[in-house]
């Protein structure tokens, strides 16, 4: 450019430049075009899910949905302990299925299942050969617990509301189901945890005792009413609309219920 107190104007080669420069702009403008009208024809869902809940819960809904709506594709993506949102905190995902209560007091959900608690204890713990317990008598034993990121629901699974403020010993942190089991395992301390992860992690070196005297652990599927985009929409019209509830219809609640 030439620059003056009257005017500004191209010089010779920003003369010569300028056409291919406005035809670069068009083929930009035509390759966002094209993106938007490709973005536009597939459709999709980020749905999280939660470590442990993906065996039965996850996959039922994935068919069902896109038996219902085969235009859309479900990109389902897996959450351990670190995240129990399954995405929903950071918005990598617009729907979860997750283990209440998780610390999203804006987000909403549908309870889609509920079961009893059990303890999860090395085979040769003093409680191990007992049919039932009580929670009190858990409350002195070194416990596995979530990582620190985990909020409000590290706190739930060890049972924080039943301790009278005073913190448990905390034998290990764990991750996953996999790390969990291995801690107890080793006998460096107990875990709480539900009568489907017993199922799906019997193992060696451990043993599931119910508890019960807990209130009953909820599955749900969880989403945010303002972030939803038409597609999620339609999975949570899904769900409000012909899933199976025990308690004969949809109930939406915040995603702190427990």
């Amino acid at each position: 450019m030439r620059r003056n107190t009257r005017e500004v104007a191209l010089t010779e080669l920003g003369a010569a430049w300028l056409p291919k420069v406005r035809k670069a702009l068009r083929g930009i403008d035509s390759a966002v075009e094209d993106l938007i009208a490709l973005s536009a024809q597939y459709r999709r869902i980020r749905l999280g899910y939660f470590i442990g809940t993906g065996a039965d819960l996850v996959f039922q809904l994935v068919r069902q949905f896109e038996a219902a709506h085969p235009e859309i594709t479900v990109e389902p993506k897996e959450f351990d302990f670190s995240d129990p949102t399954a995405g929903l905190a950071d918005g990598s995902t617009e729907v979860a299925i997750i283990r209440p209560p998780v610390d999203l007091p804006e987000h909403r959900m549908f309870i889609l299942h509920a079961e009893s608690w059990v303890a999860c204890l090395p085979r040769d713990h003093h409680l191990a050969q007992r049919t039932e317990l009580k929670t009190v008598e858990l409350l002195d034993e070194p416990v596995v617990v979530a990582p620190s990121t985990a909020g409000g629901w590290r706190d739930y699974w060890m049972a924080m509301d039943a301790r009278d403020g005073k913190p448990p010993t905390i034998a290990a942190v764990a991750a996953t189901y996999e790390e969990e089991t291995t801690f107890v395992a080793r006998g460096l301390g107990i875990s709480f945890t539900t009568q489907s992860i017993a199922r799906l992690y019997d193992r060696q070196g451990v043993v599931y005792v119910p508890i019960t005297d807990r209130p009953p652990s909820y599955t749900a599927l969880a989403w945010h009413p303002a972030g939803l985009s038409h597609e999620a929409a339609e999975m949570v019209r899904l769900v409000r609309e012909e899933w199976s509830f025990g308690e004969g219809q949809a109930t939406e609640r915040p995603a702190t219920y427990y």
